[in-house]
């Protein structure tokens, strides 16, 4: 199976949703599950949920074969944890998916380490899904700095957030 996650952020991805649909069922040939969130597109070629729960959505990424994300540092350390190295395809703001490129930015740095597989442009899904390795380097502890960058980043943003509030 493969599984596509939009997030929870309550953003449309309809960039990502439309690559789903136009996936080519002669190549792809399982079941693909997509967590399409308000994203405005249902691919018919997919089964298609709008949320799913934390601990659903973890039984879905241990089920998958392949876990397409979006760039969410929630989703793929979900998928990551689960033993997949998913393929990312990061909101980006020349897009309007989202305010920044954090998503962007990050998937680049984690593909740099070979933790992800990147899509930047959402019409080489085919490809990738094709080409792609899912065994994953995740539980490795192979790249300590990351983990560390990933901490003090998690850090300021929850020592931010709180200081707001």
């Amino acid at each position: 199976m493969i599984l596509v996650t939009t997030g929870t952020n309550g953003a449309a991805f309809d960039r990502l949703i439309r690559a789903v649909q136009q996936l080519d069922a002669v190549e792809i040939t399982e079941e693909i599950v997509v967590q399409c969130g308000a994203s405005t597109l249902r691919p018919v070629n997919a089964t298609c949920v709008d949320y799913v729960s934390y601990d659903d959505l973890v039984a879905l990424v241990r089920e998958a074969r392949v876990v397409v994300s979006h760039g969410g540092v929630g989703s793929i350390l979900v998928a990551l944890t689960q033993g997949k190295r998913p393929l990312v395809v990061p909101r980006q703001r020349e897009f309007g998916e989202v305010v920044d490129d954090h998503q962007l930015l990050l998937a680049r740095r984690l593909a740099r380490d070979g933790l992800i597989g990147l899509v930047e442009n959402p019409d080489d899904l085919g490809t990738q899904l094709a080409a792609h390795d899912a065994v994953s380097t995740a539980r490795t502890g192979a790249n300590r700095g990351l983990a560390e960058e990933l901490s003090l980043c998690i850090d300021l943003i929850v020592g931010a957030g709180s200081r707001e509030r």
